[in-house]
């Protein structure tokens, strides 16, 4: 595979660079994605992109996909990185958005498609449910037909950012007698105005908020919110976490946080001298490194993969354990590293102590909030090991 980028592919890169740098928004420079920012901040750079044209690049070029080579694709991730740019929110653009182009029909496409690729419409969704995380097959929301509609029953957890969505996509039981429960389960779109729908929020530890139970007592759903036909929502929920497994590999984003770290422990003391020159700790470093390296290699391999007209199959599996694995232990390498500092503060929570206000330099500050909060990658998306066991069938065949 040759790494090296061609004169066209320089030019791209310059091009991309210099759209960054004229058009981020200025107030987030360098911020990341936090869960205490406003929604309009979340999807600023969104809009921004919508306009130009470059917010689905994954896309077809038929829905307003670019038409980059897995190439330039590799290029954009790596710019945005480059400046922390809080990308377009994956519930959309990543995850419902190819499964209505893919399974919805032309109404459906027409419908919500342009929303997406805007950010005017924001989605969250509806899998999880207090008893059915890795055994999602086992939910028990149910949707039932009256008429022209379907009334849905049930609670959701985990819904992050429901709090702010304007649409939801949800699985749903619509055949409780189906032989096999995968069989009974289909993919539904939802208002998330309409009535009967109640969204709760999930405090953290540290006071944020960004999950949320969703309850649904009587949700009255127009029939034409199905996706694809009826029962077959199993189908369409695994073409969506494929596709989201492999978005959750973040090598860019590791890359410009192992730049991060080595800056930490390069300004860190221990015994009178530089962090980073701790034998122990450079070799976690390099080490890690080493597995970035590789799963990079990976992703480009996928994406090429992609580019002939492969979808994600069990490579993403293998880029959603092996990325997840990379950023928890970079947050625990980067607590490693600031020690004390991290000592997480707290904000709204009644009865925290005196420790209300962050110490310690700017870069310790988020320390430990990241470190927790980066526990749920190996789980969201399918956890790590219902991951292995996708491995096991699909590539060694056991």
């Amino acid at each position: 595979m040759n790494l090296e980028f061609s004169p066209e592919e320089i030019a791209f890169r310059d091009e991309v660079r210099s759209f960054i740098a004229e058009n981020y928004p200025k107030n987030q420079e360098g911020s990341g994605l936090r869960d205490d920012m406003a929604p309009e901040d979340l999807t600023a750079w969104h809009k921004i992109l919508g306009k130009k044209g470059w917010s689905v690049p994954a896309w077809p070029e038929e829905y307003g996909g670019t038409g980059w080579t897995p190439t330039q694709r590799y290029i954009w991730s790596e710019e945005n990185a480059r400046v922390n740019a809080i990308m377009p929110l994956p519930f959309g653009v990543s995850m419902v958005g190819p499964v209505i182009y893919a399974f919805g029909n032309e109404e459906q496409k027409a419908q919500h498609l342009p929303g997406i690729r805007s950010g005017d419409v924001w989605w969250c969704q509806g899998y999880s449910e207090p008893g059915a995380g890795s055994d999602l097959a086992s939910l028990q929301t149910t949707a039932v037909r009256d008429g022209d509609h379907y009334v849905i029953n049930g609670q959701k957890t985990w819904t992050t950012l429901a709090q702010h969505a304007d649409w939801g996509f949800f699985l749903c039981r619509t055949d409780p007698d189906a032989e096999k429960p995968q069989q009974g389960i289909s993919f539904i779109l939802v208002d998330m105005k309409t009535p009967g729908i109640e969204v709760r929020p999930i405090k953290l530890i540290d006071g944020g908020y960004e999950v949320n139970e969703t309850w649904l007592t009587d949700v009255r759903v127009p029939v034409e919110n199905l996706i694809g036909e009826e029962n077959r929502g199993w189908t369409y929920a695994k073409f969506l976490l494929a596709h989201e497994r492999s978005g959750i590999a973040g090598v860019a984003r590791s890359k410009r946080a192992v730049e991060q770290l080595r800056s930490i422990a390069a300004n860190e003391q221990l015994d009178d001298k530089p962090l980073i020159e701790d034998f122990d700790f450079a070799r976690k470093v390099s080490q890690l490194e080493i597995d970035l390296a590789a799963l990079e290699i990976t992703e480009l391999r996928t994406l090429a993969g992609e580019e002939a007209g492969r979808g994600p199959g069990p490579e993403s599996s293998i880029l959603k354990i092996k990325g997840t694995e990379i950023q928890q232990r970079l947050t625990e390498l980067t607590l490693e590293a600031v020690g004390h500092y991290g000592t997480p503060y707290y904000r709204d929570v009644p009865d925290a102590g005196s420790n209300e206000y962050p110490i310690g330099p700017d870069y310790a500050q988020h320390a430990a909030a990241s470190y927790f909060n980066m526990r749920k990658t190996s789980i969201y998306g399918g956890s790590n090991e219902i991951q292995r066991n996708i491995i096991t069938k699909m590539i060694l065949g056991l």
